[in-house]
Parts: C-alpha cells; structure tokens; sequence
C-alpha cells in the first residue's frame, strides 16, 4: 500500500482526541494571542486557523455558527468573530507566524511558538494609555497606601498555615487519619 492521499497527522490519537486537541489549541490562540507547542501540531493548527479566520471574517450567522463548532468554547468564537477578525481585513491569508524555538527539556521534543502576524494587542494597548493617563495621578496616590497595607498581612498566613502542618506531623497523623 502506497501513501498517496493522506492528509493530516495522527498525533498518535484517535479521531475524536485529534479534533480536541485541535479545538483547544485554536481556542488558547484566540485567548492568549499566542501558543508554545510543539511543531507538528503547529503546522496542523496554521491551516485549520487560517480557514477559521476566512470564516469569522465575513461574520454572518451561518459562520459565526461554524466557528463555533470549530472553537472548544463559545467565547472563544465570539472573540475572534467580533474582536480579532475586523483587525485582520488587511490580509488575505498568511495570517499566523510559526517560529521555531528550543527542544523540550523532557522528551527534546522541537517547541514552536504560533502566533499573529499583525500585533493584535497594539489597538488594544494605544487605547487604553490615553484614558489612563487622566487618571494616573489619583491612581498612583492610591497604589502606594495599599500596597503597604497588604505586604504585613501576608506573612502571617504563611507562618499560620506551616506550624498547622508541622503540627499534625509531628503528632504522628497519618494519611488515612486525617
């Protein structure tokens, strides 16, 4: 038998954990803007995401209700839909990066990071600086005092919560007494 028409990686899983999988790496790119995994599952989420992305930008019904089926969750579709979709019309295709990053220390498995050709954050982050700088100066007033209120505080729970544990060791409890 010959390998003509093959398509896709097994990941050494069945059909079921390979969609998932996938499902969940789209929707942790969606959320975080970007992923570290290894390299062939990054090179088998670029094109299901790129298709993804195609859909969510026309984002009538019928595609958001696609991606949601493509996504793990909900939020996720109506994140990329609604939010990281529109800043993606400059484009039409090549919109994810793979770049390459050190083997795994466990298993020396080649790491890959996936990630946004264009800085989606940017808008997000060019926003906010102006709303923050009329506020800044009653917010750095504030900062201080509670920062000075919550450090005593901490140890404590810290010191209460050992001499507990080294208390019912010293007592001789086992596991099952507990």
């Amino acid at each position: 038998m010959h390998r003509h028409g093959y398509k896709g990686r097994k990941f050494s899983r069945e059909r079921d954990q390979r969609r998932a999988l996938i499902k969940g790496l789209a929707s942790n790119l969606i959320d975080h803007g970007a992923i570290t995994t290894t390299t062939p599952k990054a090179k088998e989420l670029v094109p299901y995401f790129e298709k993804l992305i195609t859909k969510a930008k026309k984002g009538d019904l019928h595609n958001r209700r696609q991606v949601i089926s493509k996504v793990a969750t909900i939020e996720s579709a109506h994140k990329l839909v609604d939010e990281i979709a529109p800043k993606l019309t400059a484009r039409s295709s090549g919109h994810l990066r793979i770049n390459k990053k050190d083997n795994r220390r466990g298993d020396n498995a080649q790491m890959a990071t996936v990630s946004f050709v264009d800085d989606i954050s940017a808008a997000k982050d060019d926003a906010k600086p102006t709303t923050k700088k009329a506020t800044s100066p009653t917010k750095a007033s504030v900062a201080p005092k509670k920062a000075s209120t919550v450090v005593p505080s901490a140890p404590k729970k810290r010191v209460a919560t050992h001499t507990n544990k080294t208390a019912v060791r010293a007592k001789g409890v086992t596991k099952g007494d507990r």
